[in-house]
């Protein structure tokens, strides 16, 4: 599946690790990640040569053309909320992982839309029993 990858990138990089991990997982599974640059952690330095408009353009287009939107939301992100809208809008598949024990938006706890999956995680099991389980559901 091709795969757009949300994860905090201005609004703070404290679950780059945890981005690593998962896009690293959807490789190992076969998956093209076209968001790739979001768990390098130099992407401000990558994406400097962008202008603003760029980026937003090329952004929609990859969410345009994925089979489905898997984002990391434990790290509050104003991209990746607009990015969820916009993938349920054009009714593509969001699975939304967070880590337990964070307080997550009532914005997608409360969020009944088909197509979206919010699930949360204690350990690496637990998030990748999770992306198994959309994925499966979603091909």
């Amino acid at each position: 599946m091709n795969i757009y990858f949300g994860g905090s990138i201005s609004g703070g990089r404290n679950y780059l690790e945890t981005y690593q991990e998962i896009t690293a997982y959807l490789k190992m599974r076969g998956h093209k990640i076209l968001t790739e640059h979001v768990v390098q952690a130099n992407v401000f330095e990558l994406e400097k040569e962008f202008t603003d408009q760029q980026i937003f353009t090329r952004d929609i287009q990859w969410l345009e053309s994925c089979d489905c939107l898997i984002a990391e939301v434990s790290n509050p992100s104003l991209g990746v909320g607009y990015e969820i809208c916009n993938a349920l809008h054009l009714k593509k598949p969001v699975l939304c992982l967070y880590l337990k024990g964070i307080y997550l938006t009532r914005m997608l706890t409360g969020n009944d839309s088909e197509g979206l999956l919010v699930a949360e995680y204690e350990t690496e099991s637990d998030w990748q029993q999770a992306v198994d389980r959309f994925l499966a559901a979603n091909t």
